[in-house]
């Protein structure tokens, strides 16, 4: 019984990959950006990105200090490599052709804010990126102030100082 029991486990194996495999090779599993991924994509994707995340970002506390300076250093920052794709002030209405162009569409991070995510966890998807989003590493472009910088910002944005509000609101995409 045992052997019956282990040979069909096997087979339901083998059978499983060969009809992801034909699945794969006929082209019903969907590449274009702008189809819907499915459940189990979705699942696979989240779960990666999340347990990466987790396991790698840092856990120190920003090394940039929250000053107006800094602040309107990272909106500038934001505007210059961000906005292009996640909005401005404005949130949802702001985004460019290229960000509702994006799937899974790019966060408007004035709108869905990351502003509860560690800076830890902000600062490594810039400087990383999130891969099959659009969301690029600018590990070769911004370095590591500049990264940390953005992070303040992006913990901060939701509660600026005047000087720096005033700043946030002039970001064009």
């Amino acid at each position: 019984m045992g052997r019956g029991f282990i040979l069909g486990v096997v087979v339901t194996v083998v059978l499983a990959i060969a009809a992801s495999y034909l699945a794969l090779i006929s082209g019903r599993i969907p590449t274009n950006a702008d189809a819907k991924p499915g459940a189990l994509e979705l699942w696979a994707a989240g779960t990666a990105r999340h347990a990466t995340i987790r396991r790698n970002a840092p856990k120190e506390p920003d090394p940039v200090p929250l000053t107006d300076a800094n602040l309107i250093a990272g909106i500038r920052l934001y505007g210059e490599h961000c906005a292009l794709c996640h909005g401005t002030a404005k949130g949802e209405t702001s985004p460019s052709t290229v960000g509702e162009g994006l799937y899974p569409r790019a966060p408007q991070l004035a709108t869905d804010g990351v502003e509860d995510d560690p800076p830890g966890v902000s600062y490594w998807k810039i400087k990383h990126g999130i891969r099959l989003t659009g969301m690029p590493s600018w590990r070769y472009t911004l370095n590591d102030r500049q990264i940390w910088t953005l992070a303040l910002f992006l913990k901060h944005m939701d509660h600026l100082p005047p000087a720096a509000q005033h700043a946030w609101a002039q970001v064009k995409s």
